[in-house]
């Protein structure tokens, strides 16, 4: 049995869910987002709880056990975006990487011959304040998908830790051949 898909989820405030057959439906203050259901599972919805369950308890596959963990967290995630919504921070660092938003595009000016220009989809929204840029929207895996896209634009490198990276990342730093070469030197 599914540790995660067992919990019940709680619906926010100011969230309709619907469900029917083969998919399940959130409409809130920022937007509505549906998702299709695996035809194993069943998705109950009582008071303001959501419980999920399979068809068939008694005999549970490996597989069908992944899909309820995973339809869970899908689920959670519907719930919270259309609710609060979902943003992602990146961080440009080195001399002349330069973003700017207007309307529904980001201008990246990252150290080629030419800017990058990458057009948010719907449901996508770009900020940019200094060197942070941050991603928003209310479905999880576009806004994710959106960020990674931006960050492949220029990743950063592990010498002088110069491109776009999340801002919570971590960048591994390597010593130059200057230092390695002073090292043996001494």
């Amino acid at each position: 049995m599914s540790r995660i898909g067992k919990k019940t989820i709680k619906i926010s405030e100011g969230v309709e869910v619907q469900v029917t057959a083969d998919k399940i439906t959130c409409k809130g203050q920022a937007g509505q987002l549906e998702q299709t259901l695996d035809p194993r599972l069943v998705v109950k919805v009582e008071d303001k709880t959501l419980t999920i369950t399979t068809k068939d308890e008694n005999n549970v596959d490996q597989e069908t056990n992944a899909m309820w963990g995973t339809t869970s967290a899908l689920i959670r995630n519907l719930i919270e975006g259309v609710s609060k919504g979902f943003t992602k921070k990146l961080e440009i660092n080195g001399v002349g990487y330069s973003a700017q938003a207007s309307g529904r595009k980001l201008t990246l000016k990252m150290g080629y011959s030419h800017p990058v220009e990458i057009e948010a989809p719907e449901g996508i929204e770009f900020k940019v304040e200094k060197n942070i840029i941050s991603v928003t929207g209310i479905d999880k895996e576009l806004v994710g998908q959106i960020a990674a896209n931006v960050r492949a634009v220029r990743t950063p490198e592990p010498y002088k830790g110069k491109g776009i990276k999340h801002i919570d990342e971590h960048v591994r730093r390597k010593v130059g051949k200057k230092a390695v070469a002073n090292e043996g030197a001494a």
